[in-house]
């Protein structure tokens, strides 16, 4: 029986072909578990997670450093309540060489090493500026600690504000979907007719043209989805990628009453208290000035010693010559600057006069304060209302779609008709996103203004849920 024998040559091709098929399934599994792994690290943020999350801001990082310099300021200035030790020495050592030469006696000579060392305490008994620069160093500390305050909450407010942009952006891209899809539908039905000899040309062009349309605002939607995107990732200083929440709710309730808003607003805010300690700052300064113009009394005891080795001023030099001496002084001493010129009492106007400044500045800014907290619980009951009747008219187009697609189907409307309630439709459904957007966005601000809490629970001024024609029937 004849055997052929096939060379292993042939199947070389082959292996290689299976080995590279191998390779890349490898590959390929080992990039798909990558990117699961990615997607599985993703980090996701949450609207309570902000808080959080800002604390890592850059500019927020300054502000702390400076609330840490301001407070080494402080313990500075208390550290003068604290006697001082003094050590000094004049040449340690130092040589001194010289002669001394004279008609009338023999010529002198010095060749001398020399220490001089001294010891000098002091303590201010009275310091008319002491206790000034120390109230001045607290207050300055106060408001670097509510300049970090106001920078956070300000971080946190603009953080929910872009967070909020994010979501509303979703939502937008979900609207326009779904009005492509309805264009779509009626571009199918317009066809549909005009293969069927019941449509017109112009049904179809009318119908393509707005589909156009609607591709078109759904890009310009992703692309300012993409756009907020990345203004979120930068100020939460977020490096990689991350997820959220993309549904659009309303973040809680205000349940506080106008006037409770603007007494909390101005009796708790940062920015009134600092101009407050910027006052007492001014006033301070000019009390300095004043004070420089009185007596300064302080304990000093001086401690003074001379080592030598060598000799002075004597005709034959000894060099194995030693000695020393010291002496100690104890004193109570006393000084007073009485006049120089009238420049300290000037001074002392030139701070007064800020400090009557910072009255005038403190009483605009309580107005501005007043009117932003106005204005945003009013918009608050705007958006409020807005959100209801754009509920109600988002259940209305819907039903005027559908009944204007039914009167086509039969013939007895147009295509232009249906896009027109199409179109209603998708504005109804993005004055409610807008409407939410902005209620979000008072509901941050008059947290921010006022200091006070976002309610989880909708209930009026006497505990009990509202009526029934109100946000509280739309569960978040």
């Amino acid at each position: 029986m004849f055997r052929r024998v096939i060379n292993p040559i042939f199947f070389l091709p082959l292996a290689l072909c299976i080995n590279s098929i191998n390779v890349r399934s490898s590959e390929t599994k080992n990039y798909i578990d990558k990117v699961l792994e990615e997607k599985a690290n993703k980090t996701f943020i949450s609207y309570q997670d902000i808080e959080k999350i800002v604390l890592n801001n850059q500019e927020l990082k300054s502000l702390e450093n400076l609330v840490t310099s301001a407070s080494f300021n402080l313990t500075s200035q208390i550290a003068q309540r604290y006697p001082s030790l003094d050590f000094q020495a004049s040449g340690l050592p130092q040589f001194v060489s010289g002669k001394n030469y004279s008609s009338n006696s023999e010529t002198l000579k010095t060749s001398q090493f020399k220490a001089n060392p001294s010891l000098t305490f002091k303590w201010d008994l009275i310091d008319p500026l002491r206790g000034i620069e120390i109230k001045i160093a607290k207050e300055n500390l106060k408001i670097a600690e509510n300049n970090y305050e106001i920078k956070k909450k300000d971080l946190i407010q603009e953080a929910r504000m872009r967070y909020h942009k994010y979501q509303k952006s979703n939502q937008d891209i979900q609207n326009k979907k779904f009005t492509l899809d309805l264009s779509i539908t009626s571009l199918n039905n317009a066809k549909a007719k005009l293969d069927a000899g019941i449509g017109t040309k112009f049904d179809v062009l009318e119908a393509e043209a707005q589909l156009y349309r609607d591709k078109q605002e759904l890009n310009e939607k992703k692309i300012e989805h993409e756009i907020d995107k990345i203004s979120l990732k930068e100020i939460l200083n977020i490096k990689g990628d991350f997820e959220s929440n993309k549904e659009q709710n309303l973040t809680g309730y205000w349940n506080h009453r106008l006037n409770k808003n603007i007494n909390e607003g101005l009796d708790k805010n940062l920015s009134l208290k600092n101009l407050l300690l910027q006052k007492s700052i001014k006033k301070s300064q000019a009390n300095s000035f004043l004070a420089q113009n009185k007596p300064n009394i302080y304990i000093s005891n001086t401690l003074s010693s001379t080592f030598t080795k060598g000799d002075s001023l004597s005709d034959v030099i000894d060099s194995e010559k030693s000695g020393s001496d010291y002496t100690n002084t104890i004193s109570l001493n006393f000084a007073w600057s009485i006049f120089n010129g009238g420049q300290n009492k000037k001074s002392f106007k030139s701070k007064i006069a800020e400090s009557k400044a910072e009255e005038y500045s403190f009483k605009n800014l309580t107005n501005i304060l007043t009117t932003n907290i106005n204005k945003a619980y009013l918009n608050l009951k705007l958006n409020e209302d807005k959100i209801i009747s754009s509920l109600k008219e988002i259940e209305s187009s819907k039903e005027s779609v559908r009944l204007a697609r039914l009167r086509y189907d039969v013939g007895i409307s147009t295509l232009k008709d249906v896009l027109l309630r199409q179109s209603e439709l998708s504005n109804a459904k993005s004055k409610n996103i807008n409407a939410l957007y902005n209620y979000n966005l008072n509901l941050d601000e008059l947290e921010r203004l006022t200091f006070l809490e976002i309610s989880q629970n909708c209930l009026d001024n006497n505990n009990k849920v509202k009526d029934m024609d109100s946000i509280c029937t739309f569960s978040r």
